[in-house]
């Protein structure tokens, strides 16, 4: 048994019930029995036999209370594999969505090379940033543009410590604070009030549904479709047509995400999420695996939903003319640059495709060496893109 330090005892202290409650319910535990100033709440291991642990939580803050928390610690401890003061320490935090990414690096467990975590991380940045896009405004292929409030989603993920099994990497999304938590007795009742229990459930179903919450259910419903979307390009051995799970959270910015975590020796890895018990998800979200025939699979279906609905509106070009083509019609030239809603402003060559009036302006920077700056569509074309229906052609010197 881990016994805490006198430090995480004092801390115990400052812990209120419903907060105990209200890992105890994040974690999987359930309340069994109400007994005399306490609760019983029980957790049964899935892969192990015999009977459940449990736990005797306080609804009252007694004499006694602080004792009470350090053994609920102390077990839970021994149950996750941890250090009491890392879980007193997540029991504190505000309400959050939790998001669990399971690597399967080579080496000791608890390891993992720079290079596959670098991926991962990135990887899981785009993630967010995928799911919070659709979460908005749900497209096969979202724009590389992204809205203030998806920026702001993903400033707000935190990363917490690593837990046991390989390595694993904790990702959270705090809620905003509810105010129709379980009360303690000193308050409104206990959690088996069920008149209290009816009027909770009451409130928080008509509480709307924070854009936090939103996404991270856009973030599961989207790596589920994609694990799904995977399974049929490897059953039929070709890629279907997949833009009717867009509004479940897919696109080809989140496959591309599934596919960079697997990092460059694509490897396997696996997904698995918790619920913030302020807003409990009553539908199961079981953990979801990406092989490495599922990456290579998942490259496919991001590429076909980008060359077949590719196209984006409005993008804005900034670079010089490498070349004019004038054997076609009508006529175009490649210009090497960047695209300014790029975050990472990656250099690249794009066939524009010119209007009459653009022709001269196109040339006379072509001479002379000047930078342009050209609006128009983007589309796929081969490996990289194209851009037409130009709207604005501007060519000034350096």
């Amino acid at each position: 048994m881990t016994v805490i330090t006198d430090g995480e005892f004092e801390q115990a202290k400052t812990l209120k019930p419903e907060v105990v409650r209200r890992y105890l319910s994040e974690k999987g535990w359930s309340a069994e029995r109400d007994l005399s100033g306490a609760e019983l709440w029980e957790w049964k291991p899935r892969d192990e036999p015999g009977p459940p642990y449990e736990l005797l939580v306080p609804v009252r803050e007694r004499r006694d209370y602080a004792g009470r928390v350090a053994d609920i610690l102390e077990t839970l401890a021994v149950v996750e594999a941890r250090p009491a003061g890392e879980i007193l320490r997540e029991m504190r935090l505000p309400p959050v969505d939790w998001q669990f990414l399971r690597l399967v690096p080579p080496g000791p467990s608890g390891t993992a090379p720079l290079v596959d975590l670098v991926a991962a991380l990135t990887g899981l940045k785009d993630l967010h940033t995928a799911a919070a896009s659709s979460a908005l405004g749900p497209r096969a292929v979202q724009p590389a543009q992204k809205p203030q409030s998806v920026k702001d989603h993903v400033a707000a993920v935190r990363l917490d410590q690593t837990r046991v099994g390989s390595y694993v990497v904790a990702a959270h999304v705090p809620l905003p604070e509810g105010h129709y938590g379980r009360q303690d007795r000193s308050g409104q009742g206990s959690l088996f009030d069920e008149t209290e229990l009816t009027r909770q459930r009451a409130l928080a179903a008509q509480r709307p549904e924070p854009f936090a919450r939103k996404v991270s259910r856009m973030l599961y419903a989207g790596v589920a479709c994609a694990h799904q979307a995977a399974e049929l390009t490897l059953n039929e051995d070709s890629v279907p047509h997949v833009e009717h799970m867009a509004s479940a959270g897919l696109s080809a910015n989140l496959c591309e995400a599934l596919v960079k975590m697997a990092g460059e020796e694509r490897r396997s890895f696996s997904l698995s999420f918790a619920w913030s018990s302020e807003r409990p998800v009553e539908q199961p979200s079981p953990p979801v695996s990406i092989s490495r025939r599922h990456t290579m699979a998942l490259e496919a279906v991001a590429q076909d939903l980008r060359e077949r609905l590719g196209r984006e509106e409005g993008a804005v070009l900034h670079g010089v003319v490498k070349k004019l083509h004038r054997d076609v019609h009508p006529r175009e030239a490649t210009i090497f640059g960047s695209f300014l809603h790029d975050e990472d402003r990656r250099q690249r060559s794009v066939r524009v495709e010119l209007r009459a009036e653009d022709i001269d302006r196109a040339a006379d920077a072509w001479r002379d060496g000047w930078e342009v700056t050209v609006t128009g569509n983007v589309e796929p074309r081969g490996t990289g893109v194209r851009m037409r229906g130009v709207t604005g052609f501007v060519a000034r010197p350096e």
